[in-house]
Parts: structure tokens; sequence; C-alpha cells
């Protein structure tokens, strides 16, 4: 492969492609929980249990479907990309249907958001592996591929917007959140079944221009191409111990990323009045996150991967602290947002830059290229964080006495739970991770593993 930059109209696809995988995920974790329990009346515990189920079946899937793709190549030689195309329409559908009211009996209702959630991760798990893996196909120079992480975060972070910061007034748009005080209900389920319609359109002129503009360009060193079996990949994983200490590092910025992401709601709802009194909050995580996502890659430059993985975790710590404090403090909220929004952004392009690396690694010890199957692995342990994340909000909401019906009378153990799970949860868990990087070198696993030229 020649050793050119990838092009500005390349990573502007990766960033149309993050865009659109974020709004389907970030407006899915910001409202289906709470579109569950006030619009469907689902019972807090069994909506946690829908989303933690579904889970647990992706972690089922996540594996069978990398190796399906590790083992497969499509027409025109590629191994990934082209699953941005062909997944496209069907993903956006299950955003919509998940969305909808269909007006059955609870127990049907329940079935029924358990069938389309499985879907949807079904689905999601096919597109993750071209979200996931084309950082390390579409180049194997290491400029490139934070290049791409970068465009790839700042990506995600417009997708938040749009599928949080922007959603309550598409949704007013429409005709519901109206009044002051407004808290999502029953009369809002039209207005979030058309929202979901516009971010599934959304979703799909994200995947097809991310289809259309990039390319898979590395392509495995041997002629190897015999098909190797789960446990064969497995195997080839787990030697390399940067892939398990990442699968750990990607586990608490998912169980940070979905405390704050779905708490937020009932947060602004119960606490501050308003579901509406989100929206700036979310403005600040996502000014910062942008900013985070241009100066990572030169602050990785500058300190190092390891330092700049540090720095992460470390700003998620201290700006939980004046919260912990105080959380009922309009400044400790938005301290809390701005510490987020820099500290998860400066690990999420991280972690995917140590996923390309991770790539390359198992080749060099092994011969053979899975990029899909270290995908996979990253998206189960993803996956797993947040299906751990919602279902420890649910059970704490459901034990404390969170009852929608009570509307802003929540007991006070229900608020209590709320700001524990936007405070001391994720900051416990940043500790975590702090922990898990001192362990991890990288770059030491890389010059150890490299062939000699």
């Amino acid at each position: 492969m020649k050793n050119t930059m990838i092009s500005l109209k390349e990573k502007f696809g990766f960033l149309a492609f993050s865009t659109s995988s974020n709004i389907v995920f970030n407006f899915k974790n910001l409202y289906y929980l709470i579109f569950l329990t006030n619009v469907l009346k689902v019972p807090v515990l069994t909506a946690g249990t829908i989303l933690t189920l579904g889970t647990i079946w992706d972690a089922i899937n996540d594996p069978l479907i990398g190796i399906f793709s590790a083992n497969h190549t499509f027409r025109n030689g590629e191994k990934v990309r082209p699953y941005a195309l062909w997944c496209a329409l069907p993903w956006a559908v299950t955003i919509v249907l998940m969305f909808s009211d269909f007006k059955t009996g609870q127990t049907l209702t329940i079935i029924l958001c358990l069938l389309i959630y499985f879907v949807f991760e079904a689905l999601y798990t096919f597109l993750a592996m071209p979200y996931n893996s084309m950082g390390s196909l579409a180049s194997n120079i290491d400029a490139d591929r934070k290049s791409i992480n970068a465009f790839r975060s700042l990506g995600g972070c417009l997708g938040s917007g749009i599928g949080s910061v922007a959603v309550t007034p598409i949704v007013r748009l429409f005709g519901g959140l109206q009044g002051e005080g407004a808290i999502i209900g029953t009369g809002d389920a039209p207005a979030l079944f058309k929202t979901a319609l516009v971010m599934g359109v959304i979703c799909i002129l994200g995947c097809l221009a991310h289809y259309f503009t990039t390319k898979e360009r590395v392509k495995q060193v041997s002629g190897d191409n015999s098909r190797i079996s789960l446990l064969q990949a497995y195997r080839m994983l787990f030697k390399c111990k940067s892939w398990i200490l990442n699968m750990f590092y990607i586990i608490c910025y998912g169980i940070t990323t979905a405390l704050v992401m779905n708490n937020i709601n009932y947060y602004a709802a119960y606490i501050l009045g308003a579901s509406s009194k989100a929206t700036p909050i979310l403005a600040v995580y996502l000014v910062v996150a942008i900013l985070a996502s241009v100066f990572t890659p030169m602050i990785d430059s500058r300190i190092g991967r390891k330092n700049t993985m540090l720095l992460g975790a470390a700003v998620q710590i201290l700006g939980k602290i004046p919260f912990i404090i105080n959380p009922y403090s309009l400044a400790s909220i938005y301290i809390n947002a701005l510490s987020v929004g820099l500290g998860a952004t400066i690990t999420f392009v991280m972690f995917n830059t140590n996923r390309n690396n991770i790539a390359d690694i198992v080749e060099w010890k092994n011969g053979r290229r899975i990029d899909s199957m270290v995908a996979a692995g990253d998206n189960l342990a993803s996956k797993l964080a947040e299906a751990g994340a919602v279902q420890l909000m649910a059970v704490a909401l459901s034990r404390a006495g969170f009852n929608e019906a009570l509307k802003l009378n929540q007991t006070p153990a229900t608020l209590q739970t709320i700001c524990t799970l936007l405070g001391w949860a994720p900051c416990i868990v940043s500790i975590v991770m702090l922990l898990v990087l001192l362990k991890m070198d990288i770059q030491k696993e890389m010059e150890e593993s490299r062939p000699a030229v």
C-alpha cells in the first residue's frame, strides 16, 4: 500500500457514518428507557430487563457474526465495508419500530419490544464491524488512523447532538412536549415516532456516505485464507495482552457513558423539573466533546498514548467531585457534563486507536488479520457495559420506589438514586479504568511483536 495520507473526503465519510450511527445509539440511549416507562407504561424493572436481555442476545451473536465476517469476503474483495450498505435500511427501520406505540396489552407490548430490540441489536452488530474495523483497514499509517478516529469521534459528537440536544425541538415541532415543565408521556408517542423517522433517514444517508467515500486498503500479508474457527480466533486474541486490557478499558467507558446518557433525562425531569432542561446540559457535553475530538490527537502526540489515556480517566474522576458534594447544584451538573465530554471523548479516540494497533499485533503474532473479530470483541465489551449499566439503573430506581405516575413527586430515595447514578457510580468505574490503564502498555507490545524488516 502506498504511504499516502487518507483524503479529507474519506475522513468525512468516516465522520458521516459515525454521525449517523451515533444518532441511533444516543437517541436510543437517551429516550428508549423513558419511552418504555413513561409512554408504553412498562414497569421500570421490566423495561431495564428488556434492554439487558437484548444485550445478552447481542453477546451471543457478536462472536458468531464476527467469525462469519472473518471467513467471508465480498465480491469486491472487501471484508467489512459493504455491511454499511446492506444493513443501513433494516437498521433504520428497527429504530422506528422501537419508538412505535402498537397500542396492545402490556404482555404483548413487552414481547414486541423485546423482539424488535433483538433485531436492532443483531443489525447493530453487522454495522459495528465497518464502524470499528475500517480505521485499521483503510490505512496502515498510524497518523492516518489517529486522524480517522478523531473524525469518527467528531462525528460521534455530532450524532450525539442530533440524537439528544436537537431532539427536544424536533419532538416539539411534531407536537410533543408542549408547555412548561413537560415530561415525556403517552401524548408524546406520535411526536417521538416521527422524530425516530427523521433519525432513521439521517442514519441511512450517513451509512451510504461512508460506503461510497471509503475503501479497504490494508490486506493480510500472508496468503493463508483458510477458514478459522471461533476457538482459533479467540486463541489469537487472548495471546494479545493489549486486547484483553482494551476490553476492560471499553467496558469502563461504556458503563460511565451509559449511566450518564440514560440518567440525564430522569435528572432533568425529576430534579430540575422538566425533560427539556436536559438539552442545555447535553449542549455543554457536546461542545466540549467536539473540541476534545479535535485536540486529542495533538495531546496524544505531545504526551504519549498512555499519558493521554490516563488524562481522560483522571478528568472524569475529578469532574464528579463537585457533583458528589452537591448533586442539586446547577454548576455541579454542568461541571459533570463538561468532564464527561472531555474525558469520555479522549477515551473514545484512544481505545479506537488501540483497536487499530491490536489488529496489527494479532496479525504479526499469528499471520492472520481478523479485524472483524477484534471489532466484535470490543463491540461485545461495549454492549455488556451498557447492559450492566442499564440493569443497575433499573434495579436501583425500582428499589428506590420510582413511579412514573408520581410525576414530580418522586420519593427522596428515587432522587438520591438518580444523583448516585450520575455521581458516585461513574466515579468508581472511572477509578477502575485508571487502574486498568496503569497495567496497559500497547506501544511496548507493538515493539515486541513487530516482525523484523
